[in-house]
């Protein structure tokens, strides 16, 4: 069980690693757009090549921060039901989506993904645009986003069965709901709230 808790926490230090650190590249991205717009508006000139630049500093940073963001316990939930649920029973709910729904998904994208950049790479496939950029650097972040994923999905997997066990404590972030959720919980929590006589909660 010490083994597999250093694989989990490797896999972890590694991709908040490169979570963090792609990060940066949505103000790349930003940087990039504007100056593409005020050369375009201030002398009428753009390329194909820089708004491609775009597009792939966008995709590295999602695909590759996709794994991070699964490591916060960030993704999009539907809390619901399972907020009214016992924190065994959630973590039961967890363990069996990263098993049968979210591993065998992202082994399946990784695996055919590679064959897809592998055949760009060796083609040394161009941008059917003018100007454009090559490919197949962005087909493999493709692969790559997907194989970060699967490592962390193994991690989410040990993580949620040392809990089970009971073999170490959970360290995963408690997800936040939206604004709405919590406006209802808050709602609900006036209605059971005890009443004084004039009908006002206490």
């Amino acid at each position: 069980m010490k083994s597999l808790h250093a694989v989990s926490r490797a896999i972890d230090r590694t991709t908040a690693l490169l979570g963090r650190s792609v990060s940066w590249l949505i103000l790349v991205a930003v940087l990039v757009s504007a100056g593409n717009a005020a050369i375009r508006k201030a002398f009428d000139i753009s390329s194909n090549a820089w708004l491609e630049l775009q597009w792939y500093l966008y995709g590295a940073a999602f695909m590759l921060a996709a794994a991070y963001t699964l490591q916060r316990n960030e993704h999009v939930r539907i809390d619901i039901l399972t907020q009214t649920l016992s924190k065994r029973t959630r973590d039961w709910i967890d363990l069996f989506g990263h098993v049968f729904l979210l591993s065998p998904f992202v082994f399946l994208m990784a695996y055919l993904s590679w064959p897809f950049f592998l055949q760009s790479y060796r083609v040394g496939e161009m941008s059917s645009n003018a100007g454009g950029l090559i490919l197949w650097p962005a087909k493999g972040l493709v692969f790559a986003g997907f194989a970060v994923l699967c490592a962390q999905a193994i991690s989410e997997i040990i993580k949620r069965v040392l809990v089970l066990t009971g073999k170490t404590t959970d360290e995963t972030p408690e997800h936040e709901l939206p604004p709405i959720i919590e406006d209802m919980e808050e709602v609900e929590a006036l209605h059971r709230a005890p009443r004084r006589e004039d009908g006002r909660a206490r």
